[in-house]
């Protein structure tokens, strides 16, 4: 099972206090990507205008746009909702940038009330993802947010 706890004091760490954005989310998908297990891409994607754009990641290149709305990515800006998916082919217009993905989870960011963003995790097991690490992935953004 995965420690968010650990992971959050390791965060804060490497991210508390800092003042340089794209450097807090290279270093919060590196660590993510790095302490949890049966992932193939962990990253933000950051709000423009209606658009999501791709920020810093860890894993193979990934789509460079995506319309809110769209994709699990999409879905989770314009709802505003953590998107917790089982099996992302089930998924209505989901968009394939790896096709090894088969879950994936989502978590809106916010700023001053605004999506900012989202981070975007995927994994290639399907089922990969649960209630505990949405609680943990949503406790791990608000660490994130708490910089922006």
């Amino acid at each position: 099972m995965t420690d968010y706890n650990d992971i959050s004091l390791k965060l804060r760490g490497l991210i508390g206090g800092v003042p340089h954005l794209c450097a807090n989310l290279a270093n919060a998908s590196a660590l993510i990507y790095d302490e949890l297990d049966e992932l193939n891409w962990a990253g933000f994607y950051l709000t423009e205008g209606e658009m999501l754009v791709l920020g810093p990641f860890q894993g193979k290149p990934a789509c460079i746009e995506i319309p809110f709305g769209r994709g699990v990515c999409g879905t989770a800006a314009a709802k505003d909702e953590t998107q917790l998916v089982y099996d992302v082919h089930q998924f209505p217009g989901h968009i394939a940038c790896d096709c090894a993905s088969n879950s994936e989870i989502v978590i809106p960011l916010h700023k001053d009330g605004e999506i900012f963003g989202v981070l975007d995790i995927d994994s290639p097991r399907i089922g990969r993802f649960t209630e505990a690490d949405r609680a943990g992935l949503e406790k791990l953004a608000a660490i994130i947010e708490s910089t922006l």
